[in-house]
């Protein structure tokens, strides 16, 4: 809309409403173009500590093994052996799980895209790591604060994946109500079995490795899940 300027024939001006909601627009398009691009739901370094988990907690047990006397046994004697006093080269064991404990807090504070309650129980898991390698076995028997810190990790990582759910659409499978239902039901039973196997079993050393380099690797399966389903 347009109209004669008063002493000034033949000049056309805009009415002030038109120019003023034209330079609103402006401000509107520039402050678009301009604003800062969303957080991703998983950062490129939890994507990378949650994959260091699995990569340091299977490769320690296997260096710490290969140090061993040929008196170990790996399928009968726990990984907290190779980590306490009774262990050669303990260290290798002890670092591993200290390190492991490391990547899964990292990763409990980068995994925005779940549910603060996962991210807290997995901070749990990786405190129970730390305590675990804080805490080593005596030559013979156990501790009690070993034994709280391992059965609190064994717990939490058990019932994680119950607890992670996708906040927004969309939701990978594994993350659906399907998906968390069936990986939960397979490691609730793979607890059930180390804690059988606890009780005099014959292949406890088996099942606890196959129980750690199983449950660590779930984190990262997340992480990525995540990142390709944000794009």
């Amino acid at each position: 809309m347009t109209r004669v300027w008063p002493g000034q024939p033949g000049r056309l001006a805009e009415v002030p409403l038109a120019g003023a909601a034209r330079r609103h627009v402006r401000r509107l398009a520039s402050s678009a173009t301009g604003a800062p691009r969303p957080r991703h739901p998983v950062p490129g370094w939890a994507v990378v500590s949650a994959g260091l988990s699995p990569v340091l907690a299977t490769g320690g047990w296997l260096i710490a093994d290969a140090v061993q006397p040929a008196s170990y046994s790996p399928i009968r004697k726990t990984v907290s052996v190779l980590a306490g006093h009774a262990g050669t080269d303990r260290w290798i064991m002890t670092g591993a799980l200290f390190l492991v404990g490391g990547s899964q807090l990292a990763t409990a504070v980068g995994l925005a895209g779940v549910p603060a309650p996962a991210r807290m129980v997995l901070a749990v898991a990786g405190l129970s790591s730390i305590g675990i390698a804080a805490s080593p076995e005596p030559a013979r028997g156990s501790t009690p604060q070993h034994l709280a810190w391992t059965a609190l990790g064994a717990v939490a990582i058990a019932v994680w994946p119950a607890l992670v759910a996708r906040r927004a659409p969309p939701r990978p499978l594994i993350l659906s109500s399907y998906g968390r239902a069936v990986v939960t039901a397979v490691f609730i039973a793979l607890l059930g079995w180390l804690v059988i196997e606890t009780q005099g079993g014959s292949d406890l050393g088996l099942v606890e490795r196959l129980f750690l380099s199983t449950e660590t690797c779930w984190p990262f399966a997340v992480a990525i899940a995540l990142r390709q389903a944000t794009g």
